[in-house]
């Protein structure tokens, strides 16, 4: 046998266990794999929410077939919009095995892409093992906040993906940034997860519970929706106070990274209008169509601050006083 050969073969038996031998995957088409599957799970997130507000949750009344009798059934309308719910989970899950499957075939290969691609795969698991219980239990509340709590996390993992993919291995530095700022990202870190969890027990005490029979928190709405409101316009002010310092005349503003400058920017327009739209949902009374642009927009909302908490601060080449 020559050596040639020897050394294809031995490629090769390398190659079947991921090392060498196969195809590799570059960093642009990792990144596109990637954005398919952060998309497949925002749309998700939506349609799951017009089964609730079609009053679809239980239009299948099985899991995971629809019903004893079919495994897929669209015999009606809120058969056939719970099904297509159901169906497009597999489309979520082929998108996050591709992450999978090139996050391991991606060169120069990167342990922290990997981790976070088998990430979105726990993710997709609990996500199938949680939307049974809420069909088995009758869309039990609690059971429905923890399903689009999780696909805020997912998608959180998702958009970290797509945003280290494009970047260095090694992690944003925070240390040329003023202390002040950096107090009011960690007052953020509190707000913006409060505003959501609030926002989906406003909605699990409120008129849309995917059912007329669905057993709904016993919360008085106006109270729910007033301490929701408050952490809304307590993320705004802060807000607000992170935008004036990066605009404002100093070392930290001219040191700023467009990335940075653009995140935060981003989280105050989408902010506002996410404000508005919740005021004037409640205003309305809750309709239909406002409460889908809410929800959609409490997904905008969240990718814009997982932007800014992913965002590189400060341009290397600067130096900054902080305080």
């Amino acid at each position: 046998m020559s050596s040639r050969l020897v050394v294809r073969e031995r490629g090769y038996r390398r190659g079947r266990w991921g090392n060498v031998g196969e195809p590799h995957v570059t960093p642009r088409r990792f990144r596109v794999a990637v954005g398919a599957a952060l998309g497949s799970l925002c749309v998700i997130i939506v349609t799951g929410a017009l089964v609730r507000l079609t009053g679809s949750g239980l239009g299948c009344m099985d899991w995971p077939r629809c019903s004893e009798s079919k495994f897929v059934d669209i015999s009606s309308g809120h058969t056939a919009i719970e099904q297509l719910n159901r169906l497009f989970t597999g489309v979520v899950s082929a998108t996050v095995i591709v992450v999978v499957l090139s996050a391991h075939r991606l060169r120069p290969r990167r342990k922290d892409l990997v981790l976070l691609a088998w990430s979105l795969v726990a993710g997709v698991l609990v996500q199938v093992v949680i939307g049974g219980v809420v069909v088995l239990t009758g869309l039990n509340p609690f059971a429905n906040m923890a399903h689009f709590l999780v696909s805020m996390i997912l998608v959180a993992c998702g958009l970290a993906l797509h945003r280290r993919a494009g970047s260095p291995e090694s992690s944003p530095t925070w240390r040329s940034v003023p202390v002040a700022l950096r107090s009011a990202h960690a007052v953020l870190f509190v707000l913006v997860p409060t505003a959501i969890v609030t926002g989906t027990v406003v909605t699990a005490t409120g008129p849309h519970a995917g059912d007329e029979n669905a057993v709904r928190f016993g919360f008085a709405l106006k109270s729910i929706a007033r301490v929701h409101s408050v952490s809304v316009i307590g993320t705004l002010l802060v807000l607000a106070y992170v935008g004036w310092r990066t605009m404002r005349r100093s070392s930290f503003a001219a040191a700023t990274s467009g990335d940075y400058r653009d995140a935060v920017g981003n989280m105050i327009f989408v902010g506002v209008v996410q404000a508005g739209v919740g005021w004037l949902q409640y205003l309305t009374g809750v309709p239909v169509i406002l409460v889908a642009v809410h929800i959609a927009g409490a997904t905008a909302f969240w990718l814009s601050w997982c932007a800014l908490a992913l965002a590189t601060p400060t341009n290397p080449s600067h130096t900054v006083v902080t305080r």
